[in-house]
């Protein structure tokens, strides 16, 4: 299974949401990443000018993706920058903090003259916030505040 996500238009009132699922929890922090930044803006107008790197660790899985794209909402505002790609591997260990992630991130500049803008997201919210094993791969519903 390749991941996938789904915007939902009809889950939270002023909020926005999306369904994400992929067999791994690499996949899943994968496909949720993508679907955060697709609610910001379209990555094909995005420039690759801006990299980083985030490393994220958490006990369990859900805390884990909640922390790592409340980042990707930090960074827009802390650096102004909106992401074209993102390359993320999550690991589970036996050692606290159970669960890793590194994340490369590239990204460019807000710049309206040239990117497809769309919502100014704001903050995940735990606002009916859920991650979860379904069969052989993994689900999360996300909403954000916009």
């Amino acid at each position: 299974m390749t991941g996938t996500y789904r915007l939902l238009d009809d889950i939270a009132l002023a909020d926005t949401a999306f369904d994400a699922e992929g067999d791994t929890p690499t996949e899943l922090c994968d496909i949720a990443a993508r679907a955060l930044m697709e609610l910001m803006a379209d990555p094909a107008t995005i420039g690759t000018t801006w990299t980083h790197t985030v490393e994220c660790a958490a006990e369990d899985l859900g805390e884990l993706l909640y922390d790592w794209l409340n980042q990707l909402v930090f960074l827009k505002d802390a650096h102004g920058v909106l992401f074209h790609d993102v390359r993320v591997r999550v690991t589970e260990g036996r050692a606290a903090p159970r669960w890793r992630l590194h994340a490369d991130l590239s990204g460019a500049p807000v710049d309206p003259t040239s990117q497809e803008l769309r919502a100014d997201v704001k903050a995940v919210t735990k606002h009916l916030y859920r991650v979860m094993p379904s069969g052989t791969h993994w689900r999360a519903r996300v909403v954000v505040d916009v």
